[in-house]
């Protein structure tokens, strides 16, 4: 076994870790960079790339599927699932293609190939053939999906993110477990590219929506094309001839079993910090997680440092990519370690209608220290237009100083919406600076500008904020 020391060990070649590993190539020190799976980040791989090809394809159908009602007839609306998967694996190949060809023109005796597990404090094994002696470590090893104890006995039966786009073929049926972000996206895509598909929840969420007016709209919404299983809790799946069978209470204890072709499960994903054998650095996995930084990425006072989705804070790339650069920096200057401020929280399902949240959600915030704009995109002039009128948003401000604070969104292109919301959070604006911004017409951020005016008629009254009153535009 040889042994290698260095400045600097990355363990992780994802987001996170080849952002860490820029910090460490411009301080100029020397790293090590380990990989026990292939090239290329999770996002271009499994993640956000690939879904959202899939979510094009399928938004292609449905809206052929609806073009009747713009006085549209399309004849002979055929789906090549082959075709389409074919796209999705091209493309996302291409995608993760420029990650591995970037990574790979690194120098090769400084990509150290096996899982790395701490047998001390600065010291990691990987596999059997090397020993690294590191000043500082970073850990950016991802994630992983994690499997609910019913579905233990058939894991390798059923499907995981990872492996819905390597289908050559449309399964007849298919059970999604789970709402959140993952669930939704990729469920309600399969199903519009032909698929009969149930979703299961054990609760009333959908995605990461907080605000219970936002959710009801949602459930409003969602409830009509989707079928979804509210409260359900599974608590039997097999293997059978007949495809997988799931038996599963309702709310009110009832009984029920179905069989599908397919199951995918979208339970969430879990840090895969527990195969590090992280106790040989002495301290617990629990430990890790209550004494992680999230402004300098360091563990307690340790020489360990955590990026990415290993570290379980936003399982988001941008806060990985963050993440990535904090952690890089503050390796190479350990043990002094630099504060850094985070950015506004922004976090997009790629449903339709989408949703998203901006800076602090409903669940984070006091009642008594906010007022709340709304504007439903049911009649929105521009949303109208596109036939994508459904939706809600909710503005939440600070009375004291009628600041914007925070947002929730269940509505059209909010992918859009949210990002002006998340820069105007950012520079802490006031309501009334974001009412002296220019607004199109006609568009979609027309309702933005009459959430903003619902929230400062209210701040008016309890914030003492200035009024600004713009003239209406038709149809917002």
């Amino acid at each position: 076994m040889k042994t290698l020391n260095t400045n600097v060990a990355i363990i992780g070649s994802g987001t996170a870790g080849l952002n860490a590993l820029r910090e460490v190539e411009k301080a100029g020190l020397d790293w090590l960079l380990i990989e026990s799976g292939e090239y290329g980040t999770m996002c271009a791989r499994t993640g956000c790339m690939p879904s959202k090809l899939l979510i094009a394809a399928a938004d292609v159908s449905h809206t052929i599927d609806h073009a009747d009602e713009f006085g549209i007839q399309v004849k002979d609306n055929a789906i090549d699932a082959h075709a389409v998967f074919e796209r999705v694996r091209r493309e996302r190949d291409r995608f993760a293609g420029f990650v591995v060809k970037s990574t790979e023109a690194r120098p090769e005796e400084y990509r150290i190939r096996g899982h790395a597990k701490f047998i001390g404090q600065n010291t990691l094994q990987v596999d059997d053939h090397t020993l690294i002696n590191a000043r500082s470590i970073v850990i950016a090893t991802g994630s992983e999906a994690f499997i609910p104890t019913p579905f233990e006995a058939i894991k390798n039966e059923i499907l995981v993110n990872d492996d819905v786009f390597e289908l050559q073929e449309l399964p007849r049926s298919l059970a999604v477990i789970g709402t959140g972000i993952i669930g939704l996206e990729l469920g309600q895509s399969l199903q519009r590219l032909g698929i009969e598909t149930t979703f299961f929840t054990y609760s009333d969420r959908l995605g990461a929506l907080t605000d219970p007016i936002v959710k009801n709209k949602a459930h409003e919404v969602l409830s009509k094309e989707l079928k979804i299983k509210f409260n359900s809790n599974i608590s039997h799946a097999e293997k059978t001839p007949s495809g997988i069978n799931l038996k599963w209470e309702d709310k009110q204890n009832n009984e029920h079993q179905q069989w599908f072709a397919k199951v995918l499960l979208a339970t969430g994903r879990k840090s895969t910090l527990q195969n590090l054998n992280i106790e040989a650095a002495g301290v617990s996995n629990e430990q890790v997680m209550r004494d992680w930084n999230a402004q300098t990425a360091q563990v307690g006072d340790l020489p360990i440092f955590i990026a990415g989705d290993a570290a379980g804070h936003r399982q988001i790339l941008h806060e990985a990519s963050d993440e990535g650069r904090i952690a890089g920096k503050n390796a190479t200057l350990y043990p002094e370690t630099i504060t850094q401020v985070r950015r506004t929280p922004l976090a997009i399902t790629f449903t339709d209608p989408q949703m998203a949240l901006v800076g602090k959600n409903y669940s984070q915030l006091q009642p008594k220290n906010i007022e709340i704009g709304e504007v439903s995109y049911d009649g929105q002039g521009r949303a109208r237009v596109m036939n994508q009128h459904r939706g809600i948003v909710r503005i939440y401000a600070n009375r004291k100083d009628c600041t914007l604070v925070g947002a929730e969104l269940f509505s059209p292109r909010a992918e859009h919406l949210a990002h002006l919301l998340a820069w105007a959070v950012y520079q802490k604006m006031t309501i009334q600076q974001a009412l002296e911004m220019p607004v199109y017409h006609p568009v979609l951020e027309e309702g933005i500008r009459t959430a903003l005016r619902d929230v400062m008629s209210k701040l008016k009254l309890t914030g003492g904020c200035r009024s600004v009153d713009l003239a209406n535009a038709p149809g917002e």
